[in-house]
């Protein structure tokens, strides 16, 4: 068996699965009982679910399918096998927590006056759980299938598309909910945006360091031998003088910062260091996938 394989697939399937418990589980505790609202399909489901009474969760689906299909047979197999399973997955996580809710085993989270508090929890579960789907290779079906056909058709960029579809059910959920909801309801978008951002870079914060030293191969060798990190060595050109010189980079995980910059200004006092933030480090001495 191939075990680093096997591994991958489990995790992938793993983080689709909480990913899409999580975000059902957001619209169902947060969203829909405070008449908020979601983008791309799942907001033309909810508001069908307003306007209609229907349920959401068999509603997203049947929207879902025949989008589906035309990304198939589009876009190829390849590209939405872990779609088609995020879409599954939701309707399914939504039929289930639409039942816990209809059995008084989960007991939705409503609000009259704290707005503020739903939005933020709600913008926080919604990013986590599209920000797992999305880390796993996913996505929940919807506009962003019809956003990558359009990009591959015509050429237009998928952020506009999604950014205009988005636009167009907030505008017509406005027939149905108060305007100050549309508001909130933005918020938490946003909120969610960055959330989904942080989970897709990487929790793990790094930094990386960019240096010049009079003596650039001591200084590598030193801070391989000392902090365990490997580091490259870059030829570079000064523009001002037009010397040659060689650039340290190196990175290093949040507890060792200090510790290298101890190391570089013991060896040179004189070197010049450039600290980056790195949001996501995969290989030897980090995070593998």
């Amino acid at each position: 068996m191939n075990r680093p394989g096997f591994w991958h697939t489990l995790n992938t399937w793993g983080l689709l699965i909480a990913g899409t418990a999580l975000y059902a589980f957001g619209l169902q505790f947060f969203i829909i009982p405070n008449l908020l609202m979601e983008g791309g399909v799942t907001g033309v489901a909810v508001l069908l679910n307003y306007a209609l009474n229907w349920p959401v969760s068999i509603t997203s689906l049947v929207i879902n399918l025949p989008l589906f299909a035309l990304g198939w047979r589009q876009l190829g197999k390849g590209a939405m096998v872990y779609t088609f399973a995020g879409t599954v997955l939701l309707s399914v996580f939504l039929w289930v927590m639409e039942r816990l809710v209809e059995w008084g085993w989960l007991v939705p989270f409503r609000s009259e006056h704290d707005f503020i508090l739903v939005v933020l929890y709600a913008g926080v579960t919604l990013g986590m759980g599209l920000g797992l789907v999305f880390r796993a290779g996913g996505t929940t079906g919807g506009v962003d299938i019809v956003a990558r056909i359009l990009h591959r058709m015509r050429g237009w960029s998928m952020g506009q598309i999604i950014l205009s579809l988005d636009v167009i059910i907030l505008g017509v959920s406005l027939l149905f909910i108060p305007k100050e909801k549309v508001l909130y309801t933005i918020v938490s978008v946003f909120i969610a945006s960055r959330i989904i951002d942080y989970i897709q870079e990487g929790a793990y914060a790094a930094k990386a360091f960019t240096i010049l030293s009079s003596d650039p191969e001591q200084l590598a060798q030193r801070i391989t031998r000392v902090l365990d990190r490997g580091v490259t060595l870059m030829p570079a050109v000064g523009a001002f003088s037009g010397e040659n010189k060689t650039v340290i980079y190196c990175v290093v995980g949040r507890f060792e910062i200090g510790k290298l910059k101890s190391l570089v200004r013991q060896h040179d006092r004189r070197a010049f260091i450039v600290i980056s933030d790195v949001h996501d480090v995969l290989g030897e001495g980090f995070r593998n996938e």
